[in-house]
């Protein structure tokens, strides 16, 4: 096998291992929307034990990415290619602590269900899996306008979190009984609001490794 050949090789295993984790981060997502409305301790628990298999994926993507870089020693768009492969991963590893962050705080009101006080969690959670799967599906595929259309609808994302905050304003101006659920809220909130601006952060990637450049900024 030539050089070049074993690296196209290498790269098609590569895009491969990014789809798998990819599914990963979106299928825990998924348990923490369902866990969330249930109030399920063992399915939180699942999300917080699945949370190390992302990691482990991540550490063999990083590996791999390392590993060519040192044997193939790429240049101009190839080095783009793999540079970013390393800069998504840490994307997509952090949407997966996100959702784990989540299933702690679902295990820790389990004595107090707090699904119906935060009507508008469910709808951002929704709107930023669809986010962080069109997203990875628009990074190895390199679809540049599917990635910019993705990062409008981060805007709907921040919309949602705004109508959250005032939710939580609002039960603690009618009564003092749930600060600490509104203090989880907000925080569980905040978490999907962040895993919406790492769909961002890949799309924004999307374009750099096809461009060399980020908002318009050349960096390689």
């Amino acid at each position: 096998m030539t050089a070049r050949l074993s690296f196209e090789y290498e790269l098609n295993v590569l895009k491969e291992n990014l789809k798998e984790m990819g599914q990963l981060i979106e299928a825990a997502i998924e348990k923490t929307l369902k866990a969330f409305e249930t109030q399920d301790e063992v399915l939180s628990k699942d999300i917080i034990q699945g949370d190390r298999t992302i990691n482990d994926i991540e550490k063999t993507i990083e590996s791999r990415c390392l590993s060519l870089i040192l044997k193939q020693q790429p240049v101009a768009r190839d080095l783009r290619i793999v540079t970013t492969a390393l800069k998504v991963v840490t994307d997509m590893e952090r949407i997966g602590d996100h959702a784990a962050d989540i299933a702690e705080l679902i295990i820790r009101e389990k004595r107090q269900p707090i699904y119906n006080l935060a009507k508008h969690i469910p709808e951002m959670g929704r709107v930023a899996k669809e986010m962080v799967h069109d997203a990875v599906q628009a990074f190895t595929s390199l679809n540049m306008e599917d990635a910019k259309e993705i990062i409008k609808r981060d805007d709907v994302v921040d919309d949602l979190f705004d109508k959250v905050k005032e939710e939580v304003a609002s039960l603690l101006r009618s009564s003092s009984e749930h600060v600490d659920q509104c203090v989880d809220i907000l925080m569980i909130a905040k978490y999907f609001e962040r895993i919406g601006d790492h769909a961002v952060n890949i799309c924004e990637w999307t374009e750099f490794r096809e461009t060399g450049s980020v908002n318009n900024i050349r960096i390689l």
